[in-house]
């Protein structure tokens, strides 16, 4: 893997190497760090994963770009750190990029289930009532969103989902991270994580799974694992991780941590990842 810091704007296109960028690494309620949204670049594609409310902002000031370049969105579930720009994203694509800069729709990689979630739960008061065609009916996710359906791959040890967008290969894992008191992924909120071209593991946001780790830290070359420097909640303690072996925490990076992570010892672990970096895998 090659760390490489950001210089200027972040070419979407490169030479066909697996690239991860993130343009934040922070918490939810992070202040001097945006919230954890990544690219993945790969040859002449792109995936944008996640897009929150520092969406915007992250993407202008770690990569130079504008919601308007983004193609490919990946929503992982529903918190506001994750979806919270979706709005902006979507508005932007319908009003600007397609009518006056000559881009196509904006595709968004989701099933039908989360689809539905999404929509009525989260960005329909906001899109749903922009404007109405000649028969007064109210826009839907199809007049913002082309879709691009995952298929399932396995439903054990848990539901995993495969998709292509040209040569980038995600798994798309269910996580066990909302509500706090759900006792397995199943009973727990939709929530995805993602292992990009069968090389690089992104838990996103989960609660410290010891299976959900066993399953792919064979198989990763590199492992980008969510924490908090606390016990219970949402997301992994950092003292659970730590007591993974250390052939595992060698080869992870810590992502969605907190504005007091200097008081925190990571020894062991290969780091935390940075916003702003280009984290190149040839």
């Amino acid at each position: 893997m090659r760390d490489v810091p950001g210089n200027g704007k972040l070419s979407l296109k490169n030479d066909g190497a697996l690239e991860v960028f993130f343009i934040g690494v922070g918490s939810a309620f992070a202040k001097t760090l945006y919230q954890t949204n990544f690219l993945i670049v790969k040859g002449d594609h792109h995936i944008m994963v996640d897009f929150g409310t520092t969406g915007p902002q992250a993407l202008r000031n770690t990569a130079g770009l504008e919601p308007t370049d983004i193609g490919v969105i990946l929503p992982t579930h529903s918190h506001s750190d994750h979806i919270g720009g979706l709005e902006c994203l979507g508005l932007l694509n319908r009003y600007v990029a397609t009518r006056f800069m000559n881009k196509p729709k904006l595709r968004m990689i989701i099933n039908e289930e989360y689809q539905n979630i999404l929509w009525d739960m989260s960005l329909r008061g906001g899109m749903g009532w922009n404007e109405t065609d000649e028969f007064s009916r109210l826009l839907e996710f199809e007049d913002y969103f082309e879709t691009i359906r995952p298929t399932p791959l396995s439903v054990d040890p848990r539901e995993i989902l495969e998709v292509d967008v040209g040569n980038i290969h995600l798994e798309m894992f269910r996580t066990k991270h909302i509500p706090e008191q759900a006792e397995s992924w199943e009973s727990a909120f939709i929530s995805y994580g993602v292992f990009i071209d069968n090389r690089i593991f992104c838990s996103v946001d989960t609660r410290f799974d010891q299976q959900l780790i066993d399953t792919y830290a064979s198989r990763s070359e590199f492992m980008f694992h969510d924490v908090q420097f606390f016990s219970g909640s949402v997301h992994a303690p950092l003292d659970e991780l730590a007591s993974l072996p250390d052939e595992i925490k060698k080869k992870m990076l810590l992502i969605h941590y907190s504005d007091d992570w200097r008081k925190y010892d990571i020894s062991g672990f290969a780091g935390y990842a940075k916003q702003g970096h280009r984290y190149i895998f040839d």
